[in-house]
């Protein structure tokens, strides 16, 4: 069985986040735990999360085709970058959702297709792609 890479371990399929929560909203959210309504707090949190967003779902997508952002999961590897370098146009990334750019890709390549690249969401790539590329990341 093939390894993973150092980029591909690190990548989840979650991004994780902090945030202050009040005592008393924190106590609620435990008692409801404690009754067996959630499995524990992050459960919680993810669910409150997810109707949130199902709520707005319509404004969510009017506004991501408004801003042309394509929604969910975006890939690019050595031979899309390559393709869109060798056609002479350079990408614009426009995602709502999580970029992965694959570790075969130098910054050289990068630089050369790439135009700009907005992430509402996540960008996965390695450290290096990502500060070769930080002047066109908004």
């Amino acid at each position: 069985m093939p390894r993973k890479s150092a980029l591909q371990e690190r990548c989840a399929d979650s991004e994780k986040l902090t945030l202050n929560l009040g005592y008393v909203d924190l106590g609620g959210i435990d008692l409801l735990v404690r009754e067996g309504f959630f499995a524990n707090r992050s459960d919680f949190i993810r669910t409150a999360i997810r109707r949130q967003l199902d709520i707005h779902d319509d404004r969510l997508r009017k506004s991501a085709d408004h801003l042309s952002l394509d929604l969910g999961l975006r890939r690019f590897g050595r031979a899309d970058l390559e393709a869109a370098r060798d056609s002479g146009r350079r990408l614009d990334i426009r995602v709502l959702g999580l970029v992965t750019i694959d570790e075969d890709v130098s910054v050289e390549l990068a630089r050369s297709a790439i135009g700009s690249i907005t992430v509402l969401g996540a960008l996965q790539a390695s450290r290096e792609l990502k500060a070769a590329l930080s002047d066109r990341i908004r």
